[in-house]
């Protein structure tokens, strides 16, 4: 039997809004379940099956999404449905604007960068009907073999944690619900319905979970499960994550959901444990009812969830402004999709070719020169109207009589297109073939479809790649390697033969254009690794491949840099790395207490005839401390822009939260006796800063 409502979701809405508090929030979701039927509130937390329409799965074998996925909603109650939208990279519904792939983003240091694009993501979210955005992917780069590296920013928690709460900070503003993912350990493509991640204590707290929480701290009122299991236990029915740490540590108001199709393997369970809905319905909402008439869930269960979902929707959807749908793919966020790739583009080596002179002659060759290649063809692709392809953005810069180009891999062809030329930009890397999400594997299988993306066979460049590496470096041209993929590759075997290198990534649809940018000098080079480059692939955390036997995972203390200085292994590029037009001096360093933690200062000048961005990068290393620490880590930057001859005293906030670390034996976090702080900007050349102690009431 239906209710008679006496209050609806606006009036709900107007009682938050007159004292917008947690505690007003919380009220307002009681008494607006309490107006609810069994039946809504199990609706409530039911994903539809293939979203607000049939259409939604696949439309036409082509998109993802052709709208936004529905989860829930009660039409006699005026409460909207969650409508889920994708898109680490750009707005996957219908036609969107494909920005660089986070990991190009994270390679910018930029969080305020971040921010704007968060903000022009939220716009076409809104506009194409979306209220929840599930692009906000966190996970940790383990090991560079993982297929979906892309989607995420880097190696390092801290900088993961800076551009993901950026990016939740922005959408939620909007009046879109961020939606941080994969919660948790999720960093391993092909057997990501079966692997089990195997990790202590100290490890979950302070490498895998860091950046979770400033998610959660900036505001997320949501958080996806992912499909791999922790200690043993799936994710979305893992009660440790999802309440115990994710409800009673962090003290999250928002609601959890489940992965696509196959998160959810029993209903009750996940619910119990803290998951709130299933995206999309395929198990759990079938069962709820006859879990709860049997006793197996509670109503009060059920009744916490529905509220979890009502929070997140009282306190973001109203703060949504109508859009039109010209904000999709606008001037604006074109451009800006076209900054940020400029920004994200890293400079590996340059012996003096770069930039190009203005009449240069350019041969364009390799497989991706002329090729559309923006990344994953997964849950995270983009369908833009046009992407700029490395040629034709030279093309356009540096002019058709001047831009010779072969799309393809052959010797012989491309030394006769590079014939008349004086410099060869030779594109080369990974496509959504070689990496990206593994679509086709919807359970534990025993082979792996040859060029079916996942994670990837090797990092080393294809042969065909570095056998016409081999082969431009034999014409006397200047060899220019333009690097696209997801992460780091193993160079060391033909790095030697180029005259310069780039690692331009998945740089959007705007990425020839900014390619062009940086090559002609318009713009000056001023990203940085977000990852470290081994000098062998074998260097890296073992990774475990399809047919293994052996589905535990160890996900150990140490990965990225630093296992790299733990073991005191030589790199080939270092975290942080990267090269400009100019040339950037640091000096004077000093570290100070400060109330909130630490401040780091140094004098950075630009000592070139060029402007330029440099990252100053902050790390910290323990002194005295009684348990096994990293030789340093990542815990302040900021992005800087110098004229020629400019110097600036740079500031770097360093909070004590980012300093503490787990203590087993506590069961609680700590500072150190003391840190001794440093600063790069090239991850190199680091320069001391000083020693700053804490005493036992600070720690």
């Amino acid at each position: 039997m239906k209710k008679k409502n006496t209050l609806d979701f606006q009036q709900a809405v107007k009682i938050y809004q007159a004292d917008p508090t947690p505690q007003t929030l919380r009220r307002a979701a009681s008494l607006l379940r309490e107006e609810m039927t069994v039946s809504e509130k199990l609706y409530t937390l039911k994903g539809h099956a293939l979203g607000t329409t049939a259409k939604n799965f696949l439309t036409k074998g082509r998109y993802y999404n052709g709208e936004a996925y529905a989860a829930g909603g009660c039409k006699r109650l005026g409460i909207p449905p969650v409508l889920f939208t994708d898109g680490p990279r750009g707005i996957v519904m219908r036609r969107g604007t494909c920005f660089p792939v986070p990991m190009l983003r994270g390679a910018s240091f930029d969080d305020d960068l971040e921010y704007r694009i968060g903000q022009a993501m939220a716009d076409e979210a809104v506009a194409g009907g979306a209220n929840l955005f599930a692009g906000i992917c966190i996970n940790l780069l383990r090991n560079p073999m993982w297929g979906r590296a892309q989607e995420t920013y880097g190696e390092d928690p801290y900088l993961l944690g800076r551009m993901g709460a950026a990016l939740t900070r922005a959408v939620q503003e909007k009046g879109v619900i961020a939606c941080p993912k994969h919660y948790a350990l999720n960093s391993i493509e092909d057997l990501r319905f079966s692997v089990n991640a195997v990790c202590d204590d100290a490890a979950l707290y302070d490498v895998y979970l860091p950046h979770f929480k400033k998610c959660i701290d900036a505001g997320a009122m949501s958080v996806m499960g992912a499909y791999n299991r922790v200690n043993g236990v799936y994710c979305c029915e893992n009660k440790r994550l999802l309440t115990d740490i994710l409800r009673n540590e962090w003290g999250f108001e928002g609601f959890a959901l489940s992965d696509f199709f196959f998160g959810v393997y029993n209903g009750p369970r996940s619910l119990s444990a803290g998951l709130d809905v299933e995206m999309p319905y395929i198990f759990r909402y079938a069962l709820l009812g006859a879990a709860l008439k049997k006793g197996k869930i509670s109503g009060s269960q059920v009744d916490t969830a529905v509220e979890r979902v009502l929070r997140a929707l009282i306190s973001t959807v109203p703060l949504q402004k109508e859009t039109p749908k010209s904000a999709v793919l606008s001037p604006e966020h074109i451009a800006l999709a076209r900054q940020a790739a400029v920004k994200g583009t890293v400079l590996l080596k340059n012996s003096g070719v770069l930039p190009l002179p203005g009449n240069a002659k350019i041969a364009v060759v390799g497989r991706y020169a002329d090729t559309e290649n923006v990344g994953d063809h997964g849950s995270s692709r983009v369908y833009s109207p046009h992407t700029v392809t490395p040629f034709e953005g030279l093309r356009t810069r540096f002019g058709e009589q001047n831009a010779a180009l072969y799309n393809g891999c052959d010797p012989k062809k491309a030394a006769a297109a590079v014939k008349n030329s004086e410099y060869i930009v030779l594109c080369v890397g990974s496509d959504w073939l070689q990496e990206g999400e593994f679509l086709v594997n919807m359970g534990d299988i025993k082979k792996k479809p040859k060029g079916s993306g996942g994670d990837r066979a090797s990092l080393r460049l294809p042969p065909e790649d570095v056998k016409l590496i081999r082969a431009m470096a034999k014409t006397g041209k200047k060899l220019i390697v333009n690097v696209m993929g997801g992460s780091a590759f193993a160079m060391r075997e033909w790095s030697d033969l180029a005259h310069a290198i780039l690692m331009s990534f998945y740089s959007g649809m705007e990425g020839g254009a900014a390619l062009a940018d940086i090559l002609s000098g318009d713009e000056n080079p001023g990203g940085r690794l977000p990852f470290t480059v081994a000098e062998n692939e074998a260097d890296y955390p073992p990774f475990p491949r399809v047919g293994s036997a052996e589905k535990d995972v160890y996900y150990g203390y140490y990965h990225g840099y630093t296992l790299f200085d733990k073991k005191n292994k030589p790199v080939q590029f270092p975290f942080g790395y990267g090269l400009s037009y100019t040339a950037f001096r640091l000096s004077g360093a000093k570290a100070e207490k400060t109330e909130t933690g630490a401040v780091v200062c140094v004098d950075v000048e630009n000592a070139g005839d060029r402007a330029g961005d440099t990252v100053v990068q902050v790390y910290a290393s323990s002194v005295g401390a009684k348990y096994d620490r990293p030789v340093k880590l990542l815990k302040g930057f900021r992005r800087v822009t110098l004229a020629p001859g400019e110097t600036r005293e740079i500031k770097v906030n360093v909070a004590a939260e980012d300093l503490r670390f787990w203590s087993a034996g506590r069961a609680a976090f700590g500072l150190d006796p003391a840190y001794a702080f440093s600063v790069t900007e090239n991850g190199v050349d680091f320069l001391s800063a000083g020693t700053l102690p804490f005493t036992e009431d600070e720690r």
